[in-house]
């Protein structure tokens, strides 16, 4: 059954129209140190992430969102782990006082991004707050806090990536073509835009400890970067030639 609409929705949409976070949370922005992972379906990042969280480095920026929770195989849900579970009244009312980095409406149907108040507990513990973002996300995020790290995860080979893909649960070949399609517009633009870092997850040790580096102290190998930046133009190439039907897998 499909959920309901937003009982907010047009408020959410003029508020989002201009949003900008307010001056206290830009004074907070300012101080914390922020990464974001943008990357492909399949590409690794949430994984990338809970290794970099180990090292007690990290604060993951739990999402707010305006939807119930759910069930995942059986198990409900929890409050701070997913996301934080905020009634519409609530959520707006955050929105409305510039306390939220970046919000999006997804499907008409609940309101989700991430809290100032998240960024303001990674800076009092003196960690880098990280999360992973849409590019749209990206782009919202680079033009508030410019300073932020942005790096877009590319799966290790076509081959490889199709493998992960259909091994979602026998994913069928129209939801393949359609996570393909939007790859191809997410990589395109990740080449375009040059606030990103592109690295290649194809060891997974190595690609996390490269981007350690790159997190802790600003280092990061520029011909691996160049190297990556190459393989995204074949990835695309790849890409398009299976959506044309010329290559197979």
């Amino acid at each position: 059954m499909e959920r309901p609409k937003l009982k907010l929705l047009s408020e959410f949409q003029e508020l989002l129209r201009g949003y900008h976070p307010s001056v206290e949370a830009q004074e907070i922005l300012s101080k914390t140190r922020l990464v974001l992972l943008v990357g492909t379906t399949s590409s690794g990042r949430n994984t990338i992430i809970n290794e970099l969280l180990k090292s007690g480095d990290y604060h993951y920026m739990v999402s707010d969102t305006t939807r119930p929770k759910r069930q995942n195989n059986g198990v409900w849900e929890q409050e701070g782990v997913e996301y934080f579970f905020r009634n519409e009244e609530d959520y707006l009312h955050d929105l409305k006082t510039g306390m939220y980095l970046e919000a999006a409406i997804v499907h008409g149907q609940q309101v989700s991004g991430a809290s100032i108040r998240e960024l303001n507990n990674a800076n009092r513990a003196g960690k880098i707050a990280i999360n992973e973002v849409t590019p749209d996300g990206a782009t919202t995020i680079h033009g508030i806090k410019p300073d932020a790290k942005i790096v877009f995860i590319l799966p290790p080979s076509f081959d490889v990536w199709m493998q992960r893909l259909r091994g979602r649960g026998h994913m069928p070949e129209d939801e393949v073509r359609i996570r393909l399609q939007s790859a191809l517009e997410e990589i395109d633009r990740a080449l375009k835009e040059p606030f990103y870092k592109l690295v290649i997850n194809d060891e997974f040790h190595a690609c996390t400890n490269l981007l350690n580096e790159y997190f802790m102290h600003d280092v990061l190998d520029s011909d691996k970067e160049q190297k990556a930046r190459d393989y995204a133009v074949h990835l695309l190439g790849d890409v398009q030639s299976y959506l044309a039907g010329t290559l197979v897998t």
